[in-house]
C-alpha cells in the first residue's frame, strides 16, 4: 500500500477516531451531529495535539483516566457557583479555553488550532511535546477548517448549556440544586455580551422544541419556547427563516390543551409582527417599560415592588430598595430612545448596519433630534405592522431611508466588517414600596393612572381626620345672629331657588346652612375628591374633551368603550402572610370598584409572587405552628404546578436573603448586571400565565353580645385554638366539665362535604376538639383550588381498668363552607393566613365561605329589590364572576 504525505496511516486513523470518541465523551455532549463535525475537524489536528488528548483520557500509563465527577458539566457551565451570582455573567461569556484552568481535562484535550486550547497547555508525557512537526502541505489544511471548528465549538457549548437546562427541570443533580436558576440567566446574559450567539441559541432551541414534540415531551415545550423568544427580542438580527420555523411550530401548539393553545396563539401573534417589521416586539417592550411618548403605541407598564417590613429583616428590604435604585440609575428617556433607533435599524438593515456609527451620531445629536429620528422609527414599525401585507421589502425601504438620513451620507453597505453588535435591553420600571397602610397599593395605583398635578402635595396623601370646632358667629356678618345650624342642607340644587341678589344676608345665609357646628372636618386629599377621580378619564383612550351634552342642539356623542392603556405588575415579596393581606387589599380594591368603577375600566392589573424566607423569621408576626416550608405553600403549589415557575423564583426563596446579607466589597460595587433585577423582568416580561386562587370569607362572633360580628377574608389557611386565658365569666360547672371530659372544648360543626364525585353531602356532628386547621392550598394533587381541606383534631376518651384516658384523633375532610359553634360558650382564638397579627380572641362561632365578587353582590342585591320573588341569577347577574379570584401569575399556569 503506498503511503502518501498527506493520508494517515490505517493504525493513525483507528487512533484518531477513538480519540475523538473519547474526546466526546470527555466533554459529557450528548448531541452527537454536532460532535461528530468536533471530532471530524480534530482528526486534522497536528500530532501533539492528538497526543495531548490520548493521556488526558488515558493517563501517562495507558490506563482509562478518572472520569469527571458528577455534575461536572453543570459546574463548567456555571462557575458562578464560586463566583457569586453577580459574577457569573462574566464567566460565562469566556471561550471555553478561559474558562478551564491550566489542569483541566478540558485544555489538555482541546486541539491546537481550536480557540480552547492555546500554546501554554502542555500534555503530561514529554513524548507529547517530541513529535515531529507536520508538513507544509498538512498545515495548510490546518488553517482552513479552523472557523468551522470555532463554531462546532460555540454550538456545542450553547447545546450543553440547554440540555443543562433541560436536566434542571427533570431534577436528576440533586447536588446542583444550588445553582437552579441560574443557567437560563446566563443564557440571556450570554447573548448581551456577544450577541452573534443569538441565531445559535434560537437555532438549537428550535430543534430542542421539535425534539420535545416528537418525543411528546410536553413539560419541556414552555420552557424552551419562553427562552427562546426572550433571545429572539434579545438578538439583534434573526434570519425570517428561522423565525418562520417558530413560527409553524407556534401554530401546531393550537393542537395542545391550555396552557400550550393560550401561549401558542400569544406567540403565533406576536412572531407574526415580527416577520412583517422586524424590532417590533423590542420597540413595544421599551415603550410600554420606559413609558416613552409614542402615539402610535401608546401603553404603559410599571413594576410595583411591596414587601412587609414587619415579615422581612430590614437588610433585606434594604438590600432590595438599594439595587432597585441602582438599576433605575441607567435608565433615561434619550438612552431608551436611542436604544429603539438602534434596534430597529439593525434588525431591518442586519449586517451592512454602521452600529458603531449610528451610537455615535445618537449621542452627538441633541435630545429634541433624537426624539425627532425616535418617532419616525416607531411610525415606521408600527405601521408596517399594521399594513401587514405590504411586504418586508417595503419595511427595510423606509428604515433605510431614515438610516441614510440619520448618518447623512454613508451608504448602507460600508459598514465596518466587526459582525453584530446587540444594543441591551434596558431595565424596566421598578418601584419599589414597603407595605405600611393597608390602602397604600390603591393609592399607589391611582398615582400610576392619574398623577398627582404641581399644586398636590404627596404629603396629603395619608392625612387622617382631624377633630375641628367650628366657631358659632362668622366674622364680618351682622346677621349671622340668626342664622340656623343644620345637619341636613336645604339646598334643593336648583338655580332658581337661590336667594335673591339684593338680599344683603344671602351669601353668609347660604355658607351658615351648608355648614354643622361641633363636627369634625376632613382635609381634602387629592385621592379622595370626585374630581380628581373624573380627570383620570381624561387619559387616551378615553372620551375626547369637547362641548357639553346638550350644547347647539347636538345629541351627545356616546363615549367609545375605554382602553386599559396602563398594566401595572404588582410583586409581592415575602411568604404566605404577605398573600393573605394582598387578599384583603384585593377585597377591599374590588369593593371599591364596585360602588364606583375607576381603576377596572383603565387598568389592567396583574400580580406576582416570589418567596423569600430569612434564616430566622420575625418573632413578632411568624405563627408559631408554622416552618420556613409551610410559610411558602402558595409557591410550593405554584412550582408544582409551573416547572420553570420552579425553577426560576422558587429558587429565590434561600437567595435573596444570602446575596442581601454578602458584605459589601468594591468589586460587588462595580458589578453593572444586577441578578434579582434580571430575574424581576425576566419574570414580569415572560409570566403572562396566572393561576387564580379562591378567596375564602370568615363571620367571626365574640363572646360578648354587645360586640359585633367580624368580617374578614383569607386565603391560604385558618387556624383555631382553645384560648388559653380563660374568660372570668366563665362559670365553674364548665370548668369542672372540661376537667373531667379532658382537654380541648365541645364544638358543634355543619357542614356540606366534597365526595370523590364532586358531590356535597351534608354533615353535622357535635365532638371534643382542640381545634381545626383549615387550609386552602392542595398539599399534593393540583386541583380543587376552590375546596378547604378541614383537620379537627378531636379527643376520644377511653376507660379501662387502669382508669380514664384520652386520645387525640385527627378527622379530615373536605368542604366549600363550614360553621362552628361552641354550645357551652367556651371562648377559642382565630387565627388568619399564619400571621399573628390577624389573630381574633374571645370567639365562640365562626362561618366560613367562598368569598363573593363585590360586583356580582351589588348587582345581586338591585335585581332582588325590584324582584324579591326571584332566586335564581336573572339579568346581568347571570354575566358578571360570582366568586372573587386572586390572580397569581405564572409562565405557564397549571400544566396538566
Amino acid at each position: 500500500m503506498l503511503d502518501f504525505p498527506g493520508r494517515p496511516r490505517p493504525r493513525e486513523q483507528a487512533a484518531r477516531c477513538g480519540l475523538s470518541l473519547g474526546r466526546s465523551r470527555l466533554r459529557g455532549g450528548r448531541g452527537a451531529s454536532l460532535w461528530e463535525r468536533a471530532g471530524a475537524a480534530s482528526s486534522r489536528a497536528p500530532r501533539a495535539g492528538r497526543a495531548r488528548l490520548f493521556f488526558a483520557k488515558f493517563g501517562s500509563c495507558g490506563r482509562p483516566a478518572a472520569p469527571p465527577p458528577q455534575c461536572q458539566e453543570d459546574a463548567d457551565v456555571g462557575s458562578h457557583r464560586h463566583l457569586g451570582p453577580r459574577s457569573a455573567a462574566a464567566s460565562s461569556g469566556s471561550a471555553a479555553g478561559s474558562r478551564a484552568g491550566p489542569g483541566s481535562p478540558e485544555l489538555r484535550a482541546a486541539p491546537t488550532g481550536s480557540s480552547a486550547g492555546t500554546g501554554s497547555a502542555s500534555g503530561p508525557c514529554p513524548r507529547a511535546l517530541s513529535s515531529p512537526a507536520p508538513a507544509p502541505r498538512q498545515r495548510q489544511r490546518q488553517r482552513q477548517p479552523r472557523p468551522a471548528m470555532e463554531s462546532s465549538e460555540l454550538e456545542s457549548d450553547i447545546l450543553r448549556r440547554v440540555r443543562a437546562l433541560l436536566r434542571e427541570l427533570d431534577g436528576h443533580h440533586p447536588s446542583c440544586q444550588s445553582d437552579r436558576g441560574m443557567l437560563r440567566w446566563t443564557l440571556h446574559k450570554r447573548i448581551e455580551q456577544s450577541p452573534g450567539t443569538g441565531c445559535v441559541l434560537v437555532s438549537i432551541l428550535v430543534k430542542e422544541l421539535e425534539r420535545a414534540e416528537r418525543g411528546d415531551v410536553r413539560h419541556y415545550i414552555i420552557p424552551l419556547l419562553h427562552t427562546l423568544m426572550y433571545a429572539l427580542i434579545q438578538a439583534p438580527c434573526i434570519p425570517d427563516e428561522l423565525c418562520a420555523r417558530v413560527y409553524d411550530f407556534c401554530k401546531r401548539l393550537l393542537t395542545l390543551p391550555k396552557p400550550f393553545c393560550t401561549i401558542g396563539l400569544d406567540y403565533a401573534s406576536r412572531l407574526q409582527l415580527e416577520r412583517t417589521a422586524p424590532g417590533t416586539l423590542y420597540q413595544r417592550m421599551v415603550i410600554s417599560e420606559q413609558s416613552l411618548p409614542s402615539a402610535p403605541f401608546p401603553f404603559q407598564e410599571r413594576i410595583f415592588i411591596f414587601a412587609d417590613p414587619e415579615l422581612l429583616p430590614e437588610a433585606i428590604c434594604k438590600a432590595l430598595a438599594t439595587d432597585t435604585e441602582a438599576a433605575q440609575v441607567s435608565r433615561s428617556p434619550r438612552g431608551c430612545m436611542s436604544c429603539v433607533v438602534t434596534h430597529a435599524l439593525q434588525a431591518a438593515l442586519g449586517d451592512t448596519c454602521d452600529t458603531p456609527g449610528l451610537r455615535a451620531q445618537l449621542q452627538a445629536l441633541p435630545p429634541g433630534d433624537v426624539e425627532h429620528w425616535f418617532q419616525q422609527v416607531v411610525a415606521a414599525v408600527e405601521g408596517a405592522g399594521s399594513e401587514g401585507g405590504s411586504g418586508r421589502g417595503q419595511h427595510t425601504a423606509r428604515l433605510e431611508r431614515i438610516y441614510h438620513g440619520l448618518l447623512g451620507s454613508v451608504p448602507a453597505g460600508n459598514a465596518p466588517q466587526e459582525g453584530l453588535q446587540g444594543t441591551p435591553l434596558p431595565n424596566p420600571s421598578i418601584s419599589f414600596h414597603l407595605w405600611t397602610e393597608d390602602e397604600q397599593l390603591w393609592k399607589e395605583l391611582v398615582l400610576f393612572l392619574r398623577p398627582l398635578s404641581q399644586s398636590c402635595e404627596p404629603e396629603c396623601l395619608g392625612q387622617e381626620l382631624e377633630p375641628v370646632e367650628m366657631p358659632d358667629v362668622l366674622p364680618g356678618c351682622g346677621c349671622c345672629g340668626q342664622s340656623r345650624f343644620s345637619v341636613l342642607s336645604t339646598d334643593s340644587g336648583i338655580e332658581r331657588d337661590l336667594p335673591a341678589p339684593e338680599e344683603p344676608c344671602a351669601p353668609c345665609a347660604e355658607r351658615s346652612r351648608l355648614h354643622r357646628k361641633g363636627g369634625i372636618k376632613k382635609k381634602p386629599s387629592p385621592l379622595d375628591g370626585a374630581a380628581f377621580l373624573q380627570a383620570g378619564s381624561a387619559v387616551p383612550g378615553g372620551k375626547p374633551p369637547g362641548k357639553p351634552p346638550g350644547s347647539a342642539g347636538m345629541p351627545p356623542e356616546p363615549a367609545g368603550p375605554l382602553q386599559r392603556l396602563r398594566t401595572a405588575r404588582v410583586l409581592l415579596l415575602g411568604d404566605d402572610r404577605v398573600l393573605g393581606r394582598l387578599a384583603r387589599a384585593f377585597h377591599s380594591l374590588r369593593k371599591r370598584e364596585a360602588r364606583r368603577a375607576f381603576l377596572t375600566p383603565r387598568l389592567d392589573l396583574q400580580f406576582y409572587h416570589i418567596p423569600v424566607v430569612p434564616g430566622q423569621p420575625q418573632p413578632s408576626a411568624a405563627a408559631e405552628h408554622a416552618g420556613p416550608e409551610e410559610l411558602c405553600e402558595v409557591a410550593r403549589y405554584l412550582g408544582r404546578a409551573d416547572p420553570w415557575y420552579e425553577s426560576n423564583i422558587n429558587t429565590l426563596c434561600h437567595m435573596i436573603p444570602k446575596l442581601a446579607t454578602m458584605p459589601s466589597s468594591p468589586s460587588r460595587a462595580l458589578v453593572t448586571d444586577p441578578f434579582l433585577t434580571d430575574v424581576i423582568a425576566y419574570y414580569a416580561r415572560m409570566g403572562t400565565q396566572p393561576v387564580c386562587f379562591q378567596v375564602h370569607s370568615v363571620k367571626v362572633l365574640f363572646q360578648d353580645p354587645a360586640q359585633d360580628p367580624a368580617e374578614d377574608v383569607f386565603l391560604t389557611e385558618l387556624l383555631t385554638q382553645v384560648q388559653d386565658s380563660p374568660s372570668h365569666r366563665e362559670p365553674s360547672t364548665t370548668k369542672r366539665k372540661s376537667t373531667l371530659d379532658g382537654p380541648g372544648m365541645d364544638l358543634t360543626v355543619t357542614c356540606r362535604r366534597v365526595v370523590l364525585s364532586e358531590r356535597q353531602k351534608e354533615l353535622a356532628l357535635s365532638l371534643r376538639s382542640t381545634g381545626l386547621l383549615m387550609k386552602a392550598i392542595p398539599a399534593e394533587e393540583a386541583r380543587d383550588l376552590g375546596c378547604l381541606t378541614v383537620t379537627i383534631t378531636e379527643i376520644v376518651r377511653t376507660s379501662n381498668l387502669a382508669g380514664r384516658s384520652f386520645s387525640a384523633v385527627a378527622n379530615r375532610f373536605r368542604t366549600r363552607s363550614i360553621k362552628v359553634r361552641s354550645p357551652e360558650q367556651r371562648p377559642f382564638t382565630v387565627q388568619l393566613d399564619k400571621d399573628s397579627r390577624r389573630t381574633y380572641r374571645d370567639v365562640i362561632g365562626l362561618e366560613v365561605s367562598p368569598c363573593l365578587e363585590p360586583s356580582y353582590c351589588l348587582q345581586k342585591t338591585r335585581t332582588t329589590k325590584f324582584s324579591p320573588q326571584e332566586t335564581e341569577d336573572v339579568g346581568l347577574v347571570k354575566f358578571l364572576p360570582r366568586s372573587l379570584l386572586l390572580p397569581i401569575n405564572t409562565f405557564a399556569g397549571v400544566i396538566p
